[in-house]
């Protein structure tokens, strides 16, 4: 009872806090008061604190009556005047007061903060996705990759930043600190993005591995007990083969593709003799996308499917005997691409061809692949047992691939696959016949 009280208090003073900071005209008290609602809100509970997001939605929104006056206005004459009115009327109140929060010492990282609390209530109360978008609106403005600073990764880094490079790893996990120094040897590069506002806080990371040749599985590279090659003349390859995020606060804050691309900058003026530039990436949902039935229909271009990838899909599945199994039941029994005949390779690798090259463009195409065509990679390589992990096999048979970045065309491709134009090799093309 005693504790309902107290937080019946604190959302009080936390709501009368934002009134007060939205209200102040000059700056001399801001500040004070910033801090006052950042204190406030860090004392609610998860239920008090969707109470005081939903005050900040009802309360804060946009005025619709002024709005559609303003839009009137603009529409009948479009002038400067009537275009900034539209402008101040058609940004939510909100927006001012989290700039506010954010000039307070702190208050960057308590709006991130506050994001990555509000993010784990959307799915409950889609009614706060309007206080989302504003959030996220105003950290794409912040994060703005032009203020971050990239910095290298290594042994001599400061040791909170090592433990959160291991703790946020996220596709390739770390065991422990000599997995740690393995690698951050001399043929292997972590970078990652920093803030000024949170210097001690990676906000994302790349890790790469420095190659004589393209790689065809994971395990090598992630082998703590592996021997690093010392002579820099055999890197010809960089392999991004890990890419993670820090906040979640962040999420859909684009940082991702920039970094890669100033990475593949720093390691061509650091390496001159560097030509090519890779990943080593997963396929996440690839064997639940197969064993759903590998749909095509809901494709935007399904009527235009050629009727080659049509009847390659079709012997697949058939072959495979998939459609609507459980993939889980089948590693049960001992399945390992090791093992399988190769009928069953060659369907599972046209498949993948299939997802990757046709349903990437589609709302449920693949996030990762969505990630590295949209920056401009282009499909280079499937490769066959090259995740054998427990997740590598469940997620996608074991199968990974290479996206390449080649740094002249990336721009081009791009556009082509804004365009819904996916770029693949000659080899991807032969797994279905195009």
């Amino acid at each position: 009872m005693l504790e309902k009280i107290a937080q019946t208090r604190y959302l009080s003073r936390a709501n009368s806090a934002v009134r007060q900071l939205i209200s102040e005209r000059g700056e001399s008290n801001a500040v004070s008061m910033a801090l006052d609602v950042i204190s406030s809100y860090r004392k609610l509970n998860a239920d008090h604190r969707s109470k005081f997001f939903m005050m900040l939605a009802e309360q804060f929104n946009i005025d619709a009556e002024q709005l559609t006056k303003a839009a009137q206005s603009f529409a009948a004459d479009p002038n400067a005047r009537n275009y900034i009115r539209l402008q101040k009327i058609s940004e939510s109140p909100r927006q001012e007061l989290l700039r506010r929060l954010n000039r307070a010492p702190g208050g960057t990282a308590a709006v991130v903060e506050m994001r990555r609390d509000l993010l784990t209530l959307l799915n409950k109360k889609p009614e706060l996705m309007g206080l989302d978008y504003d959030m996220r609106h105003l950290l794409s403005s912040w994060f703005n990759p032009g203020f971050l600073k990239m910095h290298r990764v290594d042994w001599k880094s400061p040791a909170e930043i090592l433990e959160k490079i291991i703790a946020h790893e996220a596709v390739h996990a770390i065991d422990g600190w000599d997995d740690l120094r393995r690698r951050l040897q001399p043929d292997r590069r972590c970078f990652a993005f920093f803030h000024p506002q949170l210097p001690d806080e990676p906000l994302i990371f790349v890790e790469v591995a420095l190659l004589p040749e393209i790689p065809v599985a994971i395990m090598p590279l992630v082998d703590k007990k592996s021997i690093p090659v010392e002579q820099t003349n055999q890197f010809k390859v960089a392999a991004f083969y890990s890419i993670s995020n820090c906040e979640s606060g962040l999420r859909g804050v684009s940082m991702g593709n920039f970094l890669i691309k100033r990475v593949a900058e720093q390691l061509h003026a650091e390496f001159p003799g560097l030509k090519t530039f890779v990943t080593l990436s997963p396929i996440p949902g690839l064997m639940e996308w197969i064993t759903d039935g590998a749909h095509l229909g809901d494709l935007p271009s399904s009527d235009k499917m050629k009727p080659a990838i049509r009847k390659a899909r079709d012997e697949a599945l058939e072959l495979l005997k998939l459609n609507g199994a459980n993939w889980m039941d089948k590693l049960g029994k001992s399945w390992h691409p090791d093992q399988c005949s190769e009928d069953e390779k060659a369907a599972l690798m046209a498949l993948t061809a299939i997802y990757l090259t046709v349903v990437t463009p589609s709302r449920d195409g693949n996030p990762v692949a969505k990630f590295h065509l949209g920056n401009g990679a282009k499909l280079h390589q499937i490769n066959w047992a090259g995740d054998l992990s427990k997740n590598g096999l469940r997620q996608s048979a074991g199968l990974m691939v290479n996206y390449l970045y080649d740094l002249s065309s990336v721009e081009e491709n791009h556009e082509r696959f804004v365009n819904g134009d996916i770029i693949y090799s000659r080899s991807v093309g032969k797994l279905i016949k195009t």
